[in-house]
């Protein structure tokens, strides 16, 4: 795999100025604006919809990773993708259709991202892994922004990687939760390929220098 790459969240940004946030993604060169959907239910928190992203989709042309923290996203990955998604990534523990959840992302002509919350094991993704693009760990409970990494996620990285490697699978290992300027080296060195990073990149505190 390439070098890791970044992703800012929008989750972290001032919400007031969203322009000014895409503006500052696309200038440090982000291979994706990683954008949080919750829905006051999966998680407690409710952040933006669909208007939203079709209304910052035509500041940028950087693709968007749309984060789905909401139940049963079968009813509305299609939506999202027709407001500009490039990726939809949902959580694993969601919906019990996650296979053709997949294959509805795919058949739309878009990647698809499994998201796992630090409580879900590896072993619950062996199904999968061969057919997802991205797999994303959470590093922190989800709903909130600025949490504190939990280490032992880390490892989950780690088991992802030489997953991948023996069996030649091809997606990406994505981190969300925790990453700042004293945790990156730790989730690069475990194998990430992406970066997702909220309260420390609008804060200006991450040095990305890979």
């Amino acid at each position: 795999m390439k070098s890791p790459v970044l992703a800012p969240s929008l989750l972290s940004a001032d919400f007031s100025n969203l322009e000014k946030a895409v503006s500052l993604i696309d200038s440090k060169k982000s291979a994706f604006v990683h954008i949080d959907v919750m829905d006051g239910q999966f998680v407690p928190q409710i952040t933006y919809g669909q208007p939203v992203i079709k209304s910052i989709r035509k500041l940028t042309k950087t693709p968007f990773d749309i984060h789905l923290m909401v139940k049963n996203p079968e009813n509305q990955i299609e939506s999202f993708i027709e407001a500009g998604a490039d990726c939809v990534t949902f959580h694993l523990e969601a919906t019990p259709h996650a296979h053709r959840l997949i294959q509805m992302i795919h058949e739309k002509g878009k990647k698809a991202g499994i998201a796992i919350c630090p409580a879900t094991g590896v072993s619950a993704l062996s199904e999968i892994l061969e057919c997802v693009d991205i797999v994303l760990v959470m590093t922190v409970n989800p709903g909130w922004g600025g949490q504190t990494i939990i280490p032992s996620c880390i490892q989950k990285i780690a088991e992802l990687k030489k997953i991948r490697e023996e069996n030649k699978y091809g997606y990406r290992i994505s981190v969300d939760g925790g990453v700042n300027q004293k945790t990156l080296s730790s989730v690069v060195d475990a194998g990430a390929d992406i970066i997702v990073s909220g309260s420390s990149f609008f804060n200006g505190s991450l040095e990305w220098n890979y």
